[in-house]
């Protein structure tokens, strides 16, 4: 470990160890890679690397593993798509799937898959248009000029480009990332959920593990496999300690950047309320899924869902209640303005931004309950309300000029909205009614039964009542439906009498009342502020300290290392063997048949899974772990107990990421699943 100190004051922004850090690729500290690795990045292996990830839009992580379009990611990434894919009579999630052929490839309802291709820093355009600018006026142009410059992206070609702007460094620079756009994608290969997810809840966040998480599915374009010239092939060596290796993918937002204050309110408001909810909403899942195996079928991935999520906010949660992190925090933040204050010309710019920022997060304090209640829909959980308020205000939004809409709704973000509208993925109207139910109690509990917004949602009924009701009368679950709503506009939107439209019209003048004072007085005032505080960081650093995570593309490096457990050290790869002496026959510790039947052919010393110090967070799911010649040794599922608080801090002592080996994949696909046709694309 080492620290990087700043010249003035002992200031540093964050401790920087060897493999910290989530890095643009038009920003690698290619310098460090080289003197603390011996590892040489030249620009044809970074545009290769850029080329051949993909971004799974709105969850996880991928890569191109084919020249026809074959996209490896992680089983959990691609969980909602089996899941959708089956019946009750032939469940791919217990039994796995394999397409032995191109015409057998099943179209994924709800995925679609992006890959970065340029980007162009847009930051003088960005802060030239909220110069001067506070509170609404500031983002009213800020939201202006993002969809203008993504609209200018995309041109005519909507259906294959997607384009945003991206805040790095807390407003300190924008980028603007054009990607190419697959929205055709299609399930090749899944293992049962049981190998897949093997350990279940227990091992979640845990080492020793022993999953085969992953999952391939093709791109298609025009009907055909997507045709690439970019593309990963996995590594013929097999990794040892201490090699170094790369992790490209898509870290989701991390809050390492986030003042005093900041943190305290993510944890008051935020943090607290939705493990909360999590665990109680995870409960009632559960014992739903106990009334039937249809029940237990189509709730499962859910289930597993929010289990993650809990796990993973509880571990934040302790990061943000530990004394040492905290005292730490506020350690950073008083250097750092205690350098502004001895700066006339930073105090007079910077100086005030920190207590600005404090008092935006006193407003979020007393708006956040319902803020997150309506306007995040904490209180009407499920697809159906989604569906609905997306039609409600995309019939309002899209007649407006596009620098005017909700960003939601704008012409670079429009696209993942009309994906989810016209889905012929299945709703099961009985989970979703166990949803509704567990979501208006909550705000009834919350609220108060006198609470105006409770009266009106709820009328003289109880949740049960008002649910089973609207459930038996919606349309929400019919794609031809919502298609038809959608193209219909205002005119059809206002004359539908469906009941989650209703509802979803009703609770929209308040929602978004909530969503306009807290982009005025919270999201703006703290934005603007951050920005200022950005210009101070630079001030020293530059750019030679990492942004937080944006689910943009990002590349992070480390080696294969253990770690020392409350003071026993542990090995970074687990085999075959230990899976098999780690199966009970009861789950989650049972192997599937395929596996039982296959072990005498299996090389038991094979290595599975293994960990190295790459900095990865959520939404690097699906990430390939690739060796210095961009070759992949391994897929990124998981992180260990250590890391779960790592979206506000990593420490390259215990934080690990944990891979399925790339030699795992091959070997099972040979000698498990007999996918010879897939092993021939992937050249082996």
């Amino acid at each position: 470990m080492r620290k990087e100190w700043l010249a003035c004051l002992g200031l540093y922004t964050q401790l920087s160890y060897g493999a910290e850090g989530m890095w643009t690729f038009n920003n690698l500290p290619l310098d460090r890679i080289k003197s603390e690795y011996n590892v040489t990045l030249d620009p044809a292996w970074v545009r290769k690397v850029m080329l051949s990830s993909a971004r799974i839009e709105g969850t996880c992580s991928a890569s191109f593993v084919s020249k026809d379009g074959l996209v490896m990611t992680n089983h959990h990434c691609a969980s909602e798509c089996i899941e959708q894919l089956s019946t009750a009579q032939k469940n791919y999630l217990t039994d796995g799937f394999l397409a032995r052929r191109r015409s057998e490839e099943l179209v994924c309802p709800d995925i679609a898959l992006t890959r970065l291709e340029e980007i162009t820093d847009v930051t003088a355009r960005m802060q030239q248009a909220t110069a001067g600018l506070d509170g609404p006026a500031y983002k009213k142009a800020e939201n202006a000029a993002r969809a203008e410059l993504a609209s200018a992206c995309i041109g005519e070609r909507k259906d294959k480009v997607h384009c945003e702007v991206i805040n790095l460094y807390q407003g300190g620079m924008y980028q603007l990332y054009r990607y190419h756009r697959y929205p055709d994608v299609r399930l090749v290969w899944a293992p049962e959920k049981s190998v897949a997810f093997f350990g279940g809840d227990p091992d979640n966040f845990q080492f020793p593990r022993y999953n085969l998480d992953v999952t391939m599915l093709r791109a298609y374009e025009d009907g055909k496999p997507a045709k690439l010239d970019n593309y990963f092939t996995f590594s013929k060596d097999a990794l040892a300690e201490n090699d170094p290796v790369f992790v490209p993918g898509m870290p989701a937002r991390t809050r390492r950047q986030m003042s005093v204050a900041q943190v305290a309110a993510e944890r008051d408001v935020y943090l607290m309320s939705e493990l909360l909810r999590t665990a109680r909403l995870a409960g009632i899942i559960q014992q739903y899924g106990s009334t039937s195996a249809e029940a237990a079928r189509t709730s499962e991935t859910l289930l597993f869902d929010l289990e993650n999520a809990y796990k993973q906010m509880h571990g934040e949660l302790e990061t943000l209640m530990d004394p040492a992190f905290l005292a730490r925090k506020q350690k950073e933040e008083d250097a750092l303005r205690a350098f502004v204050a001895a700066d006339p010309a930073l105090r007079d710019k910077v100086g005030g931004a920190w207590d600005a920022i404090a008092a935006a997060q006193q407003t979020y304090r007393e708006i956040g309950k319902r803020y997150w209640l309506l306007e995040r829909a904490t209180a009407f959980n499920g697809l159906y309300f989604r569906f609905a308020r997306f039609l409600v205000r995309g019939a309002d939004e899209r007649v407006k000029p596009n620098t005017e809409r909700l960003a939601q709704y704008s012409t670079g973000r429009i696209a993942d909205i009309e994906r989810e509208i016209h889905s012929t993925g299945p709703v099961y109207a009985e989970l979703e009614q166990v949803r509704m139910i567990a979501s208006l109690t909550r705000m009834r509990d919350m609220l108060g039964t006198d609470d105006p917004l409770v009266r009106r949602v709820l009328g003289s009924k109880s949740p049960e009542q008002l649910v089973a009701d609207m459930v038996a009368r919606t349309k929400m679950g019919d794609a031809s439906v919502r298609a038809a709503l959608w193209k219909g506009g205002q005119e059809a939107v206002a004359a539908s009498d469906d009941p989650f439209i209703q509802l979803a019209r009703s609770v929209d003048l308040e929602s978004r009342q909530l969503r306009a004072r807290y982009e005025r007085e919270v999201e703006a005032v703290t934005q603007k502020n951050n920005e200022l505080i950005a210009h101070a960081r630079f001030a020293h650093q530059g750019t030679k300290v990492y942004p937080d995570g944006t689910f943009s593309l990002r590349l992070s490096y480390g080696q294969v290392k253990g770690w020392n457990a409350d003071g026993m050290e542990q090995k970074p790869f687990t085999d075959f063997a230990g899976i098999f002496a780690r199966h009970t026959g009861a789950a989650p510790f049972a192997l599937p048949a395929s596996w039982l039947t296959s072990r005498d052919g299996l090389p038991l010393t094979q290595p599975f899974n293994f960990v190295t110090t790459n900095d990865i967070v959520g939404g690097n799911s699906g990430s390939p772990v690739i060796n210095r010649r961009g070759e992949i040794v391994g897929l990124a599922f998981d992180a260990n107990i250590h890391a779960i608080g790592s979206g506000y801090w990593y420490d390259e002592r215990n934080n690990r990421a944990i891979a399925v080996d790339g030699g795992a994949i091959l070997t099972a696909l040979k000698s498990v699943y007999h996918a010879d046709a897939l092993l021939k694309e992937l050249g082996r």
